[in-house]
């Protein structure tokens, strides 16, 4: 009997990422969707991985998302164990521990909230819950149909809006807990739901979320998942550490008022200390990889990995090509697109680093949605397999990397992604000659190709534009530079006791993350605009209420309105 060698290794690379929702650092949180993307895709997340054994890959965790989680955990936890209400409004009116209210406006915020998925996939499947939206004229996208909905609001029921709340807590279960006793049920029961039914599903749902971190960690444990991290709060390193940093890929751009971001590298190397410390004690070990937020990488940032002894980091296609660019790489377009796929070491650093097949990632994360499973997946191994032949006899030096959010892509999959991710699995773990593993063993095993200059950037078009170089991008970090300003004085002048500036500290953390300055700007959905840039402004004040210091008027006034669709980017989807 032959045996096939492995030629081609493929890592797997899923981002788990949501940024901090709450208000301040205890207050309540402005948006679900920590724990209905814990329900339905870390959860569905898990079982795939779990089902198939001998399947490899890399889970990558923000971890501000790995306290919200935990946190849920606890806070649903006491909910049902002690009828404490929650930090969630959503939570709270689902279990009865807020009343439904009277009036109108209040109503319509429920019917808006309860349509925020994707209706297609999980609205339009369920006639109940499509007809509870029908009977008061809602359409199925939130922000529609107000009008006509204000004019009925007063004459229905609170079993209207526990049904509703019901339904849309249903759909948002990932496709691995369909199969309970209990969730069958009520998806068969359609309507009147009781208060027994709704803290039963509240229990379901807290027994998922505790349940998500320990599993990820058992994968780690048994040598199946590598585990990685991103900063603590999700901040742009490069960004933090030199706004000159835009200029390799925006040379033109106009950038914030401030020359730099005050003390941002010290800020940069706390987020990864910090990142570090938050992850051992989730999982039991500190990460061998970092996947800086949004791929966003320079050579100063990967000096601070080369610090802290961090093996890998990751970034995307148009960051190699600006690389190539700067170092003089062959320019004939076989020779470049196999310098993709190696392991590369930067002149002067030992962090190595790998570059994202934007294509391949893109193909899961927006194109396979619409296909049947099995075409899906057979179109992707078969781009798999004519990499390898390219690459001839030196595919075994070499390594695809598809890096893309976890969470995101699966609601416009059917039965969310759950056939195109079983069908993956499946073929990818018992594929003759594709070799699944993970960055922390490809950093080990794979010889290096190094490469003179490593070009700024992110995973965005190779740039930083998505956060910075735009008037209202620009004004978030002006309005950034001014409280760390402040944070700056109130420190060095020693106003503040222990334990207030460790909340200072964290609370700057928060207001460092990337996703304020993703969502600001034209290109981006009015409604999800207001959503991010109320919740920043609200951290920029709550800030300066810990300093000590009034914050300024123009905190009050929006800083940007939005009016397009969402700014994909060509890597993830942030509806939600």
């Amino acid at each position: 009997m032959t045996t096939t060698t492995k030629s081609l290794n493929v890592v797997l690379c899923w981002h788990m990422h949501q940024p901090y929702y709450r208000e301040g650092l205890k207050g309540a949180y402005h948006l679900p969707w920590v724990y209905l993307h814990g329900i339905k895709d870390y959860s569905d997340m898990a079982a795939h991985l779990e089902r198939y054994p001998a399947m490899r890959a890399v889970v990558n965790f923000a971890p501000v998302l790995l306290e919200q989680i935990d946190d849920y955990a606890q806070q649903m936890d006491a909910l049902l164990k002690q009828g404490k209400p929650t930090q969630d409004h959503m939570i709270n009116l689902l279990a009865g521990a807020e009343r439904i209210p009277s009036d109108a406006a209040a109503r319509l915020a429920i019917i808006r909230d309860c349509q925020r998925c994707h209706a297609p996939r999980m609205i339009h499947p369920y006639p109940a819950y499509r007809g509870l939206l029908e009977m008061v004229g809602a359409t199925y996208e939130a922000g529609h149909g107000e009008s006509r909905l204000h004019t009925h609001l007063g004459y229905l029921s609170e079993q209207y809006f526990l049904d509703l709340l019901t339904w849309y807590h249903l759909v948002w279960l990932g496709n691995s807990l369909r199969p309970l006793p209990l969730v069958r049920r009520l998806l068969a029961q359609g309507r009147d739901f009781s208060s027994a039914d709704r803290h039963e599903l509240l229990y379901v749902m807290q027994h998922c979320m505790a349940g998500l971190l320990p599993r990820y960690r058992a994968l780690a444990e048994r040598g199946q998942v590598e585990l990685s991290m991103t900063p603590y709060g999700h901040p742009i390193v490069p960004l933090l550490n030199d706004f000159k940093n835009m200029r390799d890929a925006l040379p033109d751009a106009p950038a914030p008022e401030a020359a730099v971001y005050p003390g941002g590298a010290v800020r940069a190397r706390w987020h990864l200390q910090h990142g570090v410390e938050v992850f051992e004690h989730y999982f039991g070990r500190k990460p061998t990889g970092v996947w800086l937020s949004e791929g966003g990488v320079s050579e100063d940032a990967l000096a601070q990995l080369d610090e802290m002894g961090v093996a890998w980091t990751a970034t995307g296609e148009g960051v190699w090509r600006g690389s190539c660019a700067k170092s003089g790489c062959p320019v004939d377009e076989t020779q470049t697109k196999r310098s993709l796929f190696s392991p590369t070491r930067v002149d002067g650093f030992k962090t190595r680093v790998f570059f994202r097949d934007d294509g391949l990632s893109d193909l899961i994360g927006f194109k396979y949605s619409d296909w049947h499973a099995d075409d899906a997946v057979g179109d992707f191994i078969h781009h798999l397999e004519n990499i390898a032949t390219s690459l001839g006899k030196t595919a075994n030096q070499n390594v695809v990397s598809v890096i893309l959010d976890g969470e995101n892509a699966w609601e416009y999959y059917p039965d969310n992604g759950h056939h195109f991710l079983d069908a993956l699995y499946s073929r990818l773990s018992s594929h003759p000659t594709l070799n699944v593993s993970t960055f922390a063993e490809q950093a080990a095993s794979t010889p290096a190709k190094p490469l003179k200059r490593l070009a700024a950037g992110s995973w965005v078009y190779g740039s930083f534009s998505t956060w910075i170089g735009s008037t209202d991008k620009n004004r978030g970090w002006d309005y950034l530079v001014a409280v760390k300003q402040a944070y700056d004085r109130t420190l060095a002048a020693g106003k503040l006791d222990t334990e207030h500036q460790a909340m200072a500290i964290r609370q700057l953390a928060v207001c460092e993350g990337s996703d304020w300055f993703w969502w600001f700007g034209d290109h981006n959905p009015a409604g999800s605009v207001s959503d991010f840039e109320q919740l920043y402004r609200t951290q920029l004040r709550e800030l300066y209420r810990l300093l000590g210091v009034a914050p300024p008027a123009l905190l009050d006034v929006p800083l940007s309105h939005g009016g397009g669709a969402a700014e994909n980017a060509g890597t993830m989807r942030r509806n939600t």
